[in-house]
């Protein structure tokens, strides 16, 4: 016992020649101080229903030019997950950047847009085999990108119509073609989101019951619906009773308010009813915030923070 209490009073008395003592710690150097950690992410100052994603660029009048501060600021804001349509043209570095902050920050990532992966100059319609190529090839850099960033869901367009052939031979080649895409998908667990569109009548996928029957073709868990309800909207109306009838195949979900394309309340669209209807159904996916500020500078920017509270605000 009298050795045991020695020792202890041996390290006590060398824990203080270090406390009050010790050259080591009065020169002032970090020798013993360990790494300074990355702060912890702020209590958000909104707890929203639903993980809404915004883009790059949606505050950086208030957050700044860097990429990483944007991100923190929408942390911050309670946003929970991000969505940068032009990943794939970013530096490997920034990619492995943006990944790792994702991570720290608890946030999400959503779709990014497979490059070249289908356009006006590269439609799948048509069969053509250099189209393809380029389709497939886009998938699997997507899958290289999606990696670095923990992506889930790729954003894919299938390109114009062939207005030379049968509808049905066009839908066919369309089939076929993204069957072959998510047969490079699969293996990684990535998703392609087909996005029906409105921005021009030449686009080959226009509407949702079109998309909810070519997923039903491809007959994959790697293809499914990209639903938009600015373009839904445009397009066909009734964004409860399509969202409702095409529920199975949808994977992701985009906002954008109609006329404009703003956030919500700048338009027609309900989106607090819209919204309650989406949680209800249990959605856990995230709602892209696909469209742009109704007001500029920093103004615009709280306002569209005030626009999300505002329309979250729904009552469950």
């Amino acid at each position: 016992m009298k050795r045991r209490n020695f020792v202890f009073k041996s390290l006590a008395a060398g824990s203080a020649a270090l406390t009050l003592g010790s050259p080591v710690l009065a020169s002032g150097t970090n020798m013993l101080a360990p790494e300074k950690p990355a702060p912890f992410p702020a209590v958000p100052k909104h707890k929203f229903k639903l993980n809404y994603a915004p883009h790059f660029g949606m505050f950086q009048k208030t957050a700044g030019d860097d990429l990483i501060k944007q991100l923190q600021f929408m942390a911050d804001q309670g946003f929970t997950a991000l969505e940068d349509n032009g990943m794939m043209g970013r530096p490997v570095e920034m990619q492995e950047k943006i990944g790792k902050e994702l991570a720290r920050l608890g946030m999400t990532m959503g779709v990014f847009v497979v490059d070249k992966g289908g356009n006006g100059a590269n439609t799948l319609a048509a069969n053509k085999k250099e189209h393809v190529d380029i389709f497939l090839n886009g998938c699997r850099r997507a899958v290289e990108v999606a990696k670095r960033v923990n992506a889930k869901w790729i954003t894919v367009v299938p390109g114009d119509f062939e207005r030379n052939l049968p509808i049905g031979v066009q839908t066919g080649h369309v089939i076929e073609a993204l069957r072959r895409g998510a047969g490079i998908l699969e293996p990684h667990g990535i998703t392609m989101v087909l996005e029906p569109l409105s921005d021009t009548p030449d686009l080959f996928l226009r509407t949702s019951d079109q998309t909810y029957m070519i997923c039903k073709g491809v007959n994959s868990p790697s293809c499914k619906i990209l639903f938009d309800i600015y373009h839904m909207q445009k397009n066909e109306g009734r964004i409860i009773y399509n969202l409702d009838k095409t529920w199975d195949e949808i994977a992701y979900i985009q906002i954008g308010d109609e006329p404009g394309r703003k956030e919500p309340g700048t338009g027609e669209i309900n989106y607090q009813n819209v919204f309650k209807h989406i949680y209800n159904k249990g959605y856990k996916g995230v709602m892209g915030m696909e469209h742009g500020n109704a007001m500029p500078d920093k103004k615009g920017e709280q306002a569209v923070i005030d626009a999300y509270a505002q329309a979250d605000g729904f009552v469950v």
